[in-house]
C-alpha cells in the first residue's frame, strides 16, 4: 500500500487572517472576475466506529469535510494537514490520496460573484491524533456522523466524496500519480 506521510511543524503555519491575504485572494485581485482554478485538498477522517468527521462552516452553516485551498510554497498534502489543523485541531500523520476532482462541472460562483473551477485532491486520513475542537475561527461545530445519519445540509460534492470512499478499495497508484512533499 502506498501512503503519504510527513512530519509537519504545525506551530510554523501562520493562519491567514482573511481571504484577501491568501494566495487565491491575491490572485483574484489581479485577475478580476475571470474564472480561475481553485486548487485544494479535502480530508476524510473517520473514527474507530467508521463515522466520518464533518465540520459546520461558520460562513454558510453547511456541514463539510475539512478542506481548503493550497497556498504558495505548500504541497497539496501540507494543505490537507493545515486545513485539518485549522478546522479541527487534529494532527494528520498519514493520508492516502483516493480521488481527484477536476471536471468542469465542479465549477462554482462564490457569494461575491467570483467564478472558479475546482481542482480538489481528496485524502483518506489513515492516522491522526489530537483532541477535536468543537469550534474554531472557521467552524461552528465538529462532529463524527454515521454514514447513514448525515446532516441534511451537506453539499452534494461531499456526498459524492463519501460515495467514493465507500467504493474505494485501492488508493491511487504512485506509478499513475507521483506526489512529492
Amino acid at each position: 500500500m502506498w501512503y503519504i506521510s510527513q512530519i509537519i511543524d504545525y506551530q510554523a503555519w501562520v493562519k491567514m487572517s482573511d481571504y484577501h491575504e491568501s494566495y487565491l485572494g491575491q490572485l483574484r485581485q489581479l485577475i478580476g472576475k475571470k474564472k480561475i482554478f481553485a486548487i485544494g485538498a479535502r480530508a476524510i477522517i473517520t473514527n474507530d466506529k467508521g463515522h466520518v468527521l464533518l465540520v459546520q462552516r461558520s460562513d454558510n452553516q453547511q456541514w463539510v469535510m475539512p478542506a481548503g485551498s493550497v497556498e504558495l510554497e505548500e504541497s497539496i498534502l501540507d494543505t490537507c494537514k493545515r486545513e485539518v489543523w485549522e478546522e479541527t485541531g487534529l494532527i494528520v500523520h498519514e493520508a492516502t490520496l483516493i480521488a481527484i476532482y477536476s471536471d468542469p462541472s465542479y465549477s462554482f460562483v462564490t457569494a461575491y460573484g467570483d467564478p472558479y473551477q475546482m481542482l480538489s485532491f481528496v485524502f483518506r486520513v489513515d492516522s491522526w491524533s489530537g483532541e477535536l475542537l468543537n469550534t474554531t475561527d472557521e467552524t461552528l461545530a465538529a462532529k463524527f456522523f454515521a454514514l447513514d445519519a448525515l446532516p441534511d445540509n451537506i453539499p452534494s460534492i461531499y456526498e459524492e466524496t463519501l460515495d467514493d470512499l465507500k467504493n474505494s478499495t485501492e488508493q491511487l497508484s504512485s506509478s499513475d500519480y507521483e506526489l512529492k512533499p
